[in-house]
């Protein structure tokens, strides 16, 4: 059996992502990746590797993209190169040749195109799939395992002193999910300050309103139900990637009432003549409204419900209509 062969069946028959691995490598450099993050590049040889990191805050991505791009003189020997990903790193050192420890995640022969991409999840639910140009490893890099080690390793003996100087462009990139998240703003009345409320946001209960909510981007709908404050049914939209304050203004549940007429009109309610043209505070229950101009009077009663605001108005028209 040729030798490369017997290499890459020891390779392929190691236990990946179970027992930690003893190894030696050069590293060239480290990246860090997070959303927003500036792209760098890494140029690494056929026995070297990168460090890449993951951004304090992760929960807006759900992989790390891997580009590499070979050069042209690396194409009569494709084939001799194999991929190896690791976590769990130990040491977390810097560059330059290494002794370390890592958890191999992904392993595979670099395919013989000048530009090869890896989508590698870092949660359960990320949603990657494998195409004919892109590799999805079947190993879950979760943030706590970060740094993460992209190495190539030669497997085929024999090539010329010449090859050793290849070089290869590293690029990682962040690969966003659709999501987003709320901070949510509670604003009390003076007269109402800390009573309780819930908040329900798509119809499910919020139980630490303190807490930043991850969102899917678009439009969401937010409830908020109290017995000591009105209730409020909005709708809010979520940015891709962005944290967005929710205020919610929370009010006094006293129903309130406003009066529209034409000038001259008096109004009354509860035989009680109205003077302002600001909204009135009132008990719920039946409240009775008369608008007199002159000779002309229109009553009516309104049955007014607790935390709901009403608008009366008296408005005067003239209709004409053309006859044959």
């Amino acid at each position: 059996m040729p030798k490369i062969l017997i290499l890459l069946a020891v390779l392929l028959l190691t236990p990946i992502g179970i027992n930690a691995e003893s190894f030696r490598t050069v590293v060239e450099g480290t990246v860090e990746v997070f959303p927003g993050a500036p792209e760098t590049t890494v140029s690494i040889g056929i026995n070297s590797a990168v460090i890449i990191n993951i951004g304090a805050d992760a929960r807006f991505v759900r992989g790390i993209e891997i580009e590499i791009t070979a050069p042209q003189s690396w194409l009569p020997y494709r084939g001799s190169l194999v991929m190896m990903m690791y976590n769990n790193l130990s040491p977390q050192a810097g560059t330059g040749v290494t002794d370390m420890i890592g958890s191999r995640i992904a392993f595979e022969a670099l395919p013989s195109r000048l530009r090869t991409i890896y989508h590698i999840p870092i949660r359960a639910q990320h949603g990657l799939r494998n195409t004919t140009t892109v590799s999805v490893p079947s190993s879950i890099a979760q943030p706590a395992t970060f740094p993460i080690m992209f190495r190539l390793m030669q497997v085929t003996k024999g090539l010329p002193d010449s090859f050793e100087h290849t070089r290869f462009n590293i690029i990682a990139r962040p690969i966003l999910s659709d999501e987003g998240a709320v901070r949510l703003v509670p604003r009390f009345p003076p007269q109402l300050r800390n009573r309780p409320f819930t908040v329900f946001i798509n119809d499910i209960a919020i139980t630490n309103i303190s807490e930043q909510i991850v969102l899917r981007e678009g439009e969401n709908h937010l409830v908020v139900v109290s017995d000591d404050y009105r209730n409020i049914s909005r709708r809010f939209v979520v940015e891709r990637t962005r944290v967005t304050d929710l205020i919610i203004e929370l009010q006094d549940p006293t129903p309130m009432i406003s009066f529209e007429a034409p000038q001259g009109a008096q109004i009354f309610l509860n035989n009680t003549l109205i003077r302002t043209r600001d909204p009135i505070p009132v008990e719920p229950g039946t409240h009775d409204i008369r608008f007199q101009i002159s000779d002309y009077t229109i009553t009516r009663t309104l049955n007014v419900q607790r935390g709901k605001t009403y608008r009366v108005a008296l408005s005067a028209d003239l209709t004409i209509n053309e006859e044959d």
